[in-house]
């Protein structure tokens, strides 16, 4: 490939899909550069489509192994990971990353591997932080950082992540970034810079290089925390001025997205605790009305009873994820009003 910015890696997820198409739709035809994406998708992607018909590059689902080319846009599949190596496209089940396969920094990071300076990762709307760490990588070998402006997407976490992590070289609404990509996919590359330890180690946990991290790879320390995903240890990864947690198994988890995933993790918890109490208080109901019928009145009044208390302590539960329902509410609506005010 040439030895200009020859790739360019972008991740998006929630309201990414315009800006997208709109970048893509800015490219010219006979791009010097490859274009590869990641977005946060379902189990089911039309996103190769939509971008084919936005401008004049071909846009396709990556295959796996398969060798790529200039003036092309890649798609990663619902489910896998989208990884490079030595020309070639990897697709891997590889452990999520901050919730999500495909997750950007596994992207992010097997292209700065390969290609170092010549890479520019783009970051743009989406919710909490992933991409991050990836555009660090990239920033360490001495490729370049574009996010698109906060103002300018619908969802602005994961932008402002990137701004208050990564040393960003250029921050622009999504409507100029297709001509800077432009721009920068002619212009000569910097010196290549040594990838970080950590930075490889990471890339071979996404591209299931490792199976678990052995002792001498850990990539930082024990923490007292378990894996929301496999429940097992996490190591505590300070990244620069982020910290960040990974798992034995290779799941890995920004800040925000620990927390995110610890508050799935409790509802799932509350509502088990919901359902078997409700079940608990009925079935014994049954009991004590089926002890009734038979004439024990002393045994029946003991189960009526514990019948409802297990129904006053589905009450308390219920009570817990009400106040929950109503927090997410309160601070979904305070983010809007916050993007409002700086708009």
């Amino acid at each position: 490939m040439p030895g200009g910015h020859c790739l360019i890696a972008i991740g998006a997820s929630a309201g990414g899909v315009e800006p997208l198409r709109r970048i893509v739709g800015d490219l010219p035809q006979g791009l010097p550069a490859a274009v590869f994406i990641v977005l946060h998708v379902g189990e089911v992607s039309y996103l190769a489509n939509i971008l084919d018909r936005a401008g004049p590059l071909k846009a396709m689902v990556a295959r796996n192994g398969a060798t790529f080319e200039t003036g092309r846009v890649y798609v990663a599949p619902p489910d896998f990971h989208l990884l490079l190596h030595d020309g070639h496209m990897l697709r891997r089940r590889g452990p999520r990353e901050n919730l999500a396969r495909p997750a950007i920094d596994p992207l992010f990071r097997s292209a700065a591997l390969s290609y170092g300076a010549r890479v520019v990762g783009v970051l743009l709307s989406g919710s909490l932080s992933d991409g991050t760490a990836g555009l660090r990588a990239i920033k360490a070998v001495g490729g370049i950082a574009v996010v698109q402006h906060p103002k300018d997407t619908l969802v602005p976490a994961m932008v402002e992540s990137a701004l208050d992590h990564v040393a960003v070289d250029h921050c622009l609404p999504a409507a100029e970034l297709g001509g800077l990509l432009a721009k920068l996919a002619v212009e000569p590359a910097g010196e290549t810079l040594p990838a970080p330890p950590a930075v490889r180690l990471e890339a071979a946990i996404a591209a299931q290089e490792h199976s678990t991290m052995k002792k001498e790879d850990r990539l930082g320390e024990l923490s007292v925390f378990t894996c929301p995903e496999c429940h097992g240890p996490l190591w505590e990864i300070e990244d620069g001025d982020m910290v960040r947690y990974r798992c034995h198994t290779g799941h890995a988890f920004t800040a925000d997205a620990m927390m995110e995933a610890q508050a799935l993790e409790a509802d799932e918890i509350l509502w088990s605790l919901l359902r078997s109490h409700q079940q608990r208080a009925e079935f014994t109901r049954r009991m004590a009305e089926r002890e009734r019928t038979r004439g024990r009145s002393t045994l029946a009044t003991r189960l009526a009873r514990r019948a409802s208390e297990y129904e006053e302590d589905a009450q308390v539960i219920e009570r817990i994820l009400e106040h929950r329902r109503v927090q997410a509410t309160d601070d979904g609506e305070a983010s809007e009003d916050g993007k409002e005010t700086t708009d």
